[in-house]
């Protein structure tokens, strides 16, 4: 098994999450098949999102806590943290270092999934 390289979100709006995914974190877009569905590549990871019907909502209680987005360093937890900011979307819990030496933040897309930014050792590290 080479690991876990991709996810599946469901959205309200799919360019509106197009959108986010691309300014926030540089993804691409792969494959867009049709308007509801679309599928997001940083190279190494593949996104799809794919719309929500009309008139639903995401259930509740979601059962996905959070995606994370692997970075490189500790540092570069910092550098995306200010990315963040810079394009005036709010972070959920700023930078910090855990307690096993993992550094993170976290914020939400547009449809309030929850995202982490981490360098976690075991798996940022070549």
């Amino acid at each position: 098994m080479i690991g876990l390289r991709h996810a599946a979100l469901r959205v309200r709006d799919v360019d509106r999450s197009i959108d986010f995914y691309r300014t926030m974190f540089g993804m691409e877009l792969e494959w867009r098949p049709d308007a509801d569905n679309a599928y997001l590549t940083s190279g190494t990871d593949n996104l799809a999102l794919h719309g929500l019907p009309p008139g639903t909502e995401p259930g509740a209680p979601q059962t996905l806590d959070h995606i994370g987005f692997v970075v490189r360093s500790a540092e570069d937890v910092d550098l995306w943290a200010e990315h963040v900011r810079a394009r005036e979307w709010p972070l959920e819990e700023a930078p910090r270092t855990h307690r096993d030496g993992a550094r993170s933040f976290y914020l939400k897309d547009p449809d309030g999934i929850l995202i982490q930014v981490i360098h976690h050792p075991p798996i940022s590290d070549p």
